[in-house]
């Protein structure tokens, strides 16, 4: 079902059973799944495959040049979005800054009205962005993670799976798995995302675990190596190791609870 007034290129893909909106824009080698729902005045640039079942509301714009001032138009990369994905008013998601590079998001991803994926950004599956995120370039977010409205992120960081940030909230380091930035202060953990674990069907004894990790990195004054060693030596292999690890490969250093 294409709407006359929509502008579809005959070198784009569509799988069955789309929707595409009056005054929507299908441009060149667009790929867009089964199912999709493109709204009114949405765009979808070339060089970007939609999996199956995803949905942009009007105004969203997937696929766009990005925000680079080094950036050649000639530059062949692209955006790749998972299935189920939802995208609302102002949605943008910008493609690769550099020849053959990617701007990747995974499954059921729900991007809020005016949210920003920046270039080169790695969005895990399941994530949550509300009302003005932005994720600046390189940024990568593990599964499960939910932003809060007007959250920012620096280029280059890394927030870890299942982790939140509170609204208004910034983020110039890295957020460590299931860890929590409550307040305005940036880079401040706050404590853990218990009702995020639980939710995901981690075990009591898991819970435990990643708890004691937490106390380890952030509270016992060791130095992260130390720590993270002290994490495999006392937790099992788990959850808490994956704090571990995300700690050991962080080049921009952890956001850290407030005073240490």
């Amino acid at each position: 079902m294409i709407d006359p007034l929509a502008s579809v290129h005959p070198d784009a893909r569509l799988g069955d059973g789309c929707v595409i909106g009056p005054f929507a824009v299908i441009e060149p080698g667009a790929v867009i799944g089964d199912g999709c729902v493109i709204g009114p005045h949405a765009v979808v640039r070339r060089h970007t495959t939609l999996g199956p079942r995803c949905r942009l509301f009007p105004g969203a714009v997937i696929g766009d040049w990005p925000q680079d001032f080094g950036f050649d138009p000639a530059t062949e990369s692209c955006v790749r979005i998972g299935e189920e994905c939802q995208f609302r008013e102002g949605v943008t998601v910008h493609r690769g800054t550099r020849p053959g590079t990617e701007t990747v998001l995974g499954d059921r991803v729900f991007m809020m009205a005016n949210s920003h994926v920046a270039h080169n950004c790695r969005v895990g599956s399941d994530v949550i962005m509300a009302n003005n995120v932005l994720l600046a370039g390189y940024v990568e977010v593990g599964d499960r993670v939910f932003l809060s409205g007007n959250a920012t992120i620096h280029q280059f960081c890394r927030i870890g799976r299942l982790a939140m940030m509170s609204g208004l909230s910034g983020l110039s380091k890295d957020l460590a798995p299931f860890c929590i930035i409550q307040d305005l202060t940036s880079n401040t953990v706050g404590g853990l995302n218990v009702v995020g674990m639980r939710r995901a069907g981690f075990t009591p004894d898991q819970r435990t675990a990643v708890k004691l990790a937490y106390r380890l990195l952030f509270r016992s004054g060791l130095r992260m190596a130390e720590a993270a060693a002290r994490i495999r030596a006392e937790c099992p292999e788990g959850p808490a190791w994956e704090m571990a690890d995300f700690a050991e490969t962080s080049k921009r250093g952890l956001a850290a609870v407030r005073g240490e």
